[in-house]
Formats: structure tokens, sequence, C-alpha cells
């Protein structure tokens, strides 16, 4: 037997195992150009990345690591708080797999996730009213989630299609059609939606998503993913720190010095086990002072990640006197690098700029791992571009199934939105 029928034949039998979760013989939306008259894409749901068929991973690039099924595994067997999880494979009329799409169920709740900042100072009348009027808001503002996507990362990671067999807008139909008998199932399982997104698209793929906008859904962004191109010539980070201006290579120096005491140590994955609460606490403190987060990472994802993704994924620390003080992550993607969560002492980011040094250390990593590109994703923009990160907008769709409510989505992401005045920086020659 032919490698690709042992795939086909194993399909076969996971189709028969898993038929009470099967929505495949439900056609979608329209007809492909690309199908025949008789034949439309059709699609299986599961439920847990450990029922997924191998047609799945044998579907997908190199480059699409995040859809890959060890890493859908290892944030399934750590999730964070309340997350569900849902995997679609779509299929042509002969039954060959031709997609994938990605799932995460969340609640949603606007005034959790928003952290007001007090300051330790007593606001004035009309600060005290606005932080009254944006907590009445967001109050309002709670609903499950249906999110294609990864809530945990930047960038496009919602669902894959075999190249020449569906176009763009159309892919996207199918997906749209396939979510919404998801719904209609997970309303069956007791488990209602309120509210579909899709997580996040660049500036190129908008044009496919107009369909949607014609569909009530409405778009939005939130902060843009910040994105180092690894230079061809940059063999090491000496040849980085040679294409900054000057001010900007005197900086990095000062920044490397205040270092110089710090021990750098990359973590295995029984140091990990050995420092798990201690390293969730320092990612607890950079958390509780980001103004905007919608989920609540489990303690044990970190180890999870090391002990599914041995070789790709890393935890590196910062010690001072044999102390971790800090801690940043990696997960190589193929040609990228991402960086992924981190956590330090807020008092050793003053003395020691830890931050600013852990994104130098993150550019060294890229250089040396050969990595096309370092995603340093959202938040702290000024900072990133100041090490020469270019920022990218990302564009997210969601639609309310309340009509009503989905009128007031609009001018509620915008009155939500975390404040993003920032001002790019050009550190190179």
């Amino acid at each position: 037997m032919q490698q690709a029928d042992l795939v086909d034949f194993t399909d076969f039998l996971y189709s028969l195992v898993h038929m009470t979760l099967s929505l495949r013989k439900k056609h979608c939306l329209g007809k492909s150009k690309t199908t025949t008259e008789d034949g439309l894409p059709t699609v299986s749901v599961y439920r847990s990345a450990s029922d997924i068929p191998p047609s799945w991973d044998a579907l997908l690039p190199a480059k699409k690591r995040l859809l890959q099924s060890d890493y859908l595994r290892a944030l399934e067997a750590a999730p964070p708080a309340g997350m569900k999880f849902a995997y679609l494979l779509f299929h042509d009329k002969e039954n060959v797999v031709i997609g994938l799409a990605y799932c995460q169920i969340q609640r949603f709740s606007a005034e959790k996730s928003i952290r007001y900042d007090e300051k330790g100072q007593t606001p004035g009348l009309l600060e005290s009213v606005g932080r009254y009027l944006q907590r009445l808001v967001a109050s309002k503002f709670e609903f499950n989630t249906l999110v294609c996507g990864n809530l945990l990362f930047t960038g496009e990671h919602g669902f894959y299609f075999k190249a020449n067999t569906l176009k763009e807008e159309e892919q996207i139909r199918v997906v749209n059609c396939a979510l919404e008998n998801l719904q209609e199932q997970l309303q069956k399982d007791s488990l209602p939606v309120s509210v579909v997104l899709y997580k996040e698209f660049y500036d190129q793929s908008r044009t496919s998503f107009a369909g949607l906008k014609q569909d009530s859904y409405k778009e939005f962004t939130i902060q843009p993913n910040m994105i180092l191109d690894i230079r061809d010539h940059w063999e090491s980070f000496e040849d980085y720190m040679g294409d900054l201006l000057s001010k900007y290579r005197v900086r990095t120096k000062r920044a490397r010095k205040k270092f110089q005491a710090i021990e750098r140590k990359e973590l295995s994955a029984e140091d990990i086990a050995e420092h798990l609460p201690h390293l969730y606490g320092l990612y607890q403190s950079v958390v509780g002072n980001s103004g905007f987060n919608v989920i609540n990472l489990s303690e044990q994802y970190l180890l999870s990640l090391k002990k599914h993704l041995p070789q790709e994924f890393s935890v590196h620390a910062y010690l001072d006197e044999g102390k971790i003080v800090a801690f940043y992550t990696i997960l190589m993607t193929g040609q990228e690098m991402e960086a992924h969560f981190l956590g330090f002492e807020r008092s050793y980011n003053r003395s020691h700029q830890i931050y600013l040094n852990i994104l130098y250390d993150l550019v060294q990593h890229g250089i040396q791992r050969g990595a096309e590109r370092v995603i340093f994703a959202r938040t702290a923009l000024e900072i990133k571009s100041s090490v020469g990160a270019i920022a990218h907008e990302m564009y997210c769709y969601m639609r309310h199934r309340n009509a009503i409510s989905n009128n007031l989505l609009q001018p509620l992401l915008d009155y939500l939105r975390p404040d993003t005045d920032w001002h790019p920086r050009h550190p190179f020659k």
C-alpha cells in the first residue's frame, strides 16, 4: 500500500470512529468553480487534537507550524482557563482532504480583560466619570466566542487550503459556512456561541474578506504585529549592531553593559518543571500590568510545549546570584522565530533594562538560528521598533448572532481598544 493510500485508509477509520462528531454531509455555501456539478466541499468536525486524522498534518506545509497537530496537542494538554477547541477538515467529492480550519472557543469578558491603571492617585471628576462609563460598557460586553485562529499567537493561524483547489474568497465562504454549522452543533452540546471571530490577517488578505463584511461582519484592528526581517549579511549580533545608527549602537552597548552580571541559561524540561510556579509568577507580574488581556495562561503551558516540541520550543532564563529574575520563550516555526510569553521582576527591568536586553537576545537568536524573520507580536510597539521591528497592521472580523448587538460591536470595539499612540523608531543606517 502506498503512503497516500495509507493516509486515506487511516482517515476512513477515523471517520468511522468519530461519526457522531461529523458534519461532513452538510454542504457549504456556494459552489466552487473547481468542483463538479454534484461535488461540493464537505466538512468533518473533531473536538480533540488526538482525534484528528493523519491527513491533517499531511496537508500542511512546514511554514504552517502552528497548525500542526503536535503543537495543537501541546496547547490542548494545558489550555488557558475555559478554552475549548474544534478542528475542521474539508473534503472534495472524492473525499480527499483539501483544507482545514482551527477554532478556539473562549468566554470573552471585556470587564475581566481590561486592567485599569489607577496609578495610586485620586482621580478627578472627569477621569472618574470616564472610568465609570468604560466599566459600565465593558460589563455588558461578555459572550462565548468561536475564534478561527489562535489567541496565543499573532498572525494567520486560522485555516489553510491546498493550492489550486479554492480561491481565497471561496475558502473564506466555505469556512464561514462550516463555522455556522459548528455554532449549531455547539448549541446542541449546551455550549452556545454568540460571536464568531476571524483572527488575524495581513493587509493583502483584506480584499478576500469583502464577502464577510457584506455578511454583517465588522472589521477591526487591535495592535500591529511587530516583525524584524533578518538581513542576509547578518551572521552575528555584531553585524546587526554594525547596521545601527550611532545613537542606537550606543544605546545597545549601554543596555548590554548593565547586563554583565546577569547569567543566561536555557532551561531543560526538568528545569522548567522545577521552577514552574516561579516562572508563572514572573509571567503574571507582566500580564498584571498590561492594559488588556483576553486569556489566562495555564501554569503548565510552558512545560507542555517543551515536552511536545523539545527542539523548536525553548525557555531562556536570566539569573542573578542563582535566582531567576526573568525569562523569555521562543518557538521556531519553519523560517520564522516567534517570540512567545515572557516574565520578569519589574525592579530588575528598571535597573538592568531586562526587557530591552530580551529584545536584543531575540534578535541574536534569530540570527544564530538562521531565521528569516523574528515575530515580536503586539504590545510595547515603540521599544520593539527601536530594535528594528516594523509594524504590520492585522485585521480581524467579528459578528454577533444578534443583529442589534452586532450593530453595537464596532463602536464598542473602538471604545475598548487599547491606546496605541506611539512613535515608530528607525534605528538602521
